[in-house]
């Protein structure tokens, strides 16, 4: 029996206790319990705090034993895995404050960088009480998530349009995305991706945000080691600033995040000013005083046709593994052309967009102005600005029409263009097949409008906008050349598209993309060119040209904006009024010929047809 036991029977008496006994009697090692003492035949019961020797007697070694975690799960799960887990937190931290916006610069080298925006925070961190810097961390952390998920739509946009997002204009074309992605991959798919991609950002900023606040925690327990990690790190910053020290070519200090905010924040501000300054430019015409009986008097009688064929830029005439089908596509056009009687004259422009957009080449080419963005876009079409289409109109003239099979809703725009009549995908009598974004093969749309149009008697000549989509991305499938009697309503397309390549055995494919735009081009030209050949007349006029290069990954990362123009025409004082422009013979523009802008064209066009400027301010 315990001393403190025996000492507490002895009634009426006080005792002084040394000091450890009176410790000992505040906190027992062994309280009674109801469990009967061990004999010395049988051992300590389990999960009694004793273990027996042979003897049967106490052990202190067994009192320690039976105060260590019971199993290894247990140390993992206390000690190494929050650890683990707030390393992966500042692994996630550090990849997002390094995480590039062109696929270019997705390589390790831009990981190893000691990012400056990571030692400014923590020392933040740590300066503030619990419940602030619980906030601070949770808000940058969420900034932080969505502008990593920024990034990776800047390099989404670099490779389809070889231009860096625009946070002011360009949400609304997200909307276009996913109309190009149901065409290509069908609804379903795209259902289920754009599903994933919403989880995925909304994932990345809470993981992201969370992270910070699990690092922020840590550093604030820490706080003694933290403060000299920062400041280490902080002198090591500055000291590889000062030194210029780089690996494999990349600086090791780094403020990447803190550029790409600070680029995003004044390319916001300069399309805000952009927008107040374009709207002004908008407002001066070189030829909007211009009387009608002064534009284009030179054209008088002639059926002109304005086509843009999607995507056909200067890789398909020089990228030598798209251009020899292109080219010999075009010189045998030339040949069967000049054949039936005409002749063609070629240069270079350089497009407003590129990779996509195309009605920003569209209406740069036909309204004089530089229309890169949506925003200029949205301006011009709600402007009085003379497009080159609508001077037609305005003179009485001619008739004006639109062939639109790309076109599937309402178009406002058929008001600044100045057609009389637009047909859009619905118009036209299709019966076939899609192909892929493409609503109909080009040589039907063409039949289409020789049919609905072109071939009709008129009181008035025609000044036609035609818009060709067979050459539009994924470039699968795509259609084949039919006799043009056989045409019908477009069900002989039916089995051709069910042959085809199907856009996801290409889509990721660089090489098999570049050969299937390849084809789509020599499709087009040929279905355009066969289609004058057969239907043109010493009255025809056909101006037909890109609107811009394919995307990045079929013309490359370093190609040109530049896309070739043709105008061909029976009569040759028609091409002669063009002698000055120092174009070159035929359907392919050479090297050496000469490159303007896009936006060049109009006031060009007008003036060799014998237009007069009369400004308008």
């Amino acid at each position: 029996m315990p001393v403190f036991t025996r000492l507490r029977q002895l009634p009426g008496k006080k005792h002084d206790l040394p000091v450890e006994d009176a410790v000992t009697e505040s906190a027992p090692e062994n309280p009674p319990t109801d469990t009967p003492a061990p004999t010395d035949d049988e051992p300590a019961a389990a999960g009694d705090g004793r273990t027996g020797d042979a003897d049967g007697n106490d052990s202190p070694e067994g009192e320690a034993e039976a105060e260590q975690p019971p199993t290894t799960t247990r140390t993992w799960r206390t000690t190494y895995l929050p650890w683990t887990i707030t390393a992966l937190a500042a692994a996630l931290i550090h990849i997002c404050l390094q995480m590039p916006n062109t696929l270019g610069n997705l390589k390790a080298t831009e990981f190893i960088r000691l990012p400056a925006e990571a030692i400014i925070g923590a020392a933040v961190l740590l300066t503030l009480p619990r419940r602030p810097r619980l906030i601070v961390a949770a808000t940058a952390g969420a900034a932080l998530g969505a502008l990593t998920a920024l990034n990776i739509l800047d390099i989404g946009y670099n490779e389809f349009l070889g231009r860096h997002f625009n946070i002011v204009l360009d949400w609304e074309l997200l909307d276009d995305a996913q109309s190009y992605l149901k065409d290509s991959l069908g609804g379903t798919t795209t259902t289920l991706l754009t599903i994933g991609v919403i989880l995925l950002v909304v994932l990345l900023i809470a993981a992201v945000a969370l992270a910070t606040v699990r690092v922020a925690d840590v550093l604030a327990r820490h706080k003694a080691d933290a403060s000299r990690g920062a400041l280490i790190a902080g002198t090591v910053w500055i000291t590889c600033t000062a030194f210029g020290l780089q690996v494999a070519g990349v600086p090791i200090a780094a403020d990447h995040t803190a550029g790409v905010l600070k680029v995003h924040a004044r390319r916001a501000m300069d399309t805000l000013r952009d927008e107040a300054q374009f709207a002004r430019d908008a407002k001066a015409d070189t030829f909007g005083n211009t009387p009608p009986d002064q534009l284009v008097p030179d054209l008088r009688g002639k059926d002109v046709i304005f086509t843009f064929i999607e995507s056909y830029g200067r890789s398909a005439l020089e990228d030598p593994e798209i251009a020899p089908g292109v080219t010999d596509t075009l010189d045998t056009s030339a040949e069967a052309l000049a054949d039936a009687g005409f002749h063609a004259k070629s240069g270079w422009l350089t497009s407003a967009t590129y990779g996509g957009s195309s009605w920003l080449g569209h209406s740069t080419t036909l309204s004089g102005l530089w229309i890169d963005n949506q925003q200029r876009y949205r301006t011009v079409m709600a402007s009085d600005h003379l497009s080159l289409t609508k001077a037609f109109q305005k003179t009485g003239e001619w008739d004006t029409v639109g062939v639109m099979p790309g076109v599937q809703k309402a178009w406002p725009e058929q008001r600044y263009y100045g057609l009389d009549k637009v047909y859009n995908a619905f118009q036209l009598g299709y019966k076939g097949p899609k192909f892929s974004w493409s609503t109909m093969p080009d040589q039907y749309a063409l039949e289409a409008f020789q049919r609905q149009v072109h071939g009709k008697k008129r009181d008035k000549p025609l000044m036609s906008e035609i818009i060709l989509t067979s050459s539009h991305q994924p470039w699968a499938p795509i259609p084949e050349m039919v006799d043009w009697d056989d045409l019908g309503d477009g069900s002989v397309f039916r089995p051709i598209q069910q042959s085809g390549t199907k856009p996801a055995d290409i889509i990721s494919d660089s090489t098999r993309s570049k050969q299937e735009y390849g084809k789509s081009i020599s499709y087009s030209v040929t279905s355009l060119t066969q289609w004058l050949e057969r239907y043109g007349t010493d009255d025809t006029v056909l101006v037909f040209l890109g609107d811009h290069q394919p995307m990045s990954r079929v013309s490359g990362t370093k190609a040109s904006r530049d896309v070739p123009i043709s105008i061909v025409a029976k009569d040759p004082e028609m091409l002669d009024k063009i002698a000055d422009w120092n174009w070159t013979d035929g359907l392919q523009p050479g090297p050496q010929t000469p490159v303007w802008k896009m936006s060049s064209f109009r006031d060009r066009f007008l003036t060799a047809y014998g237009s007069t400027p009369s400004p308008s301010k």
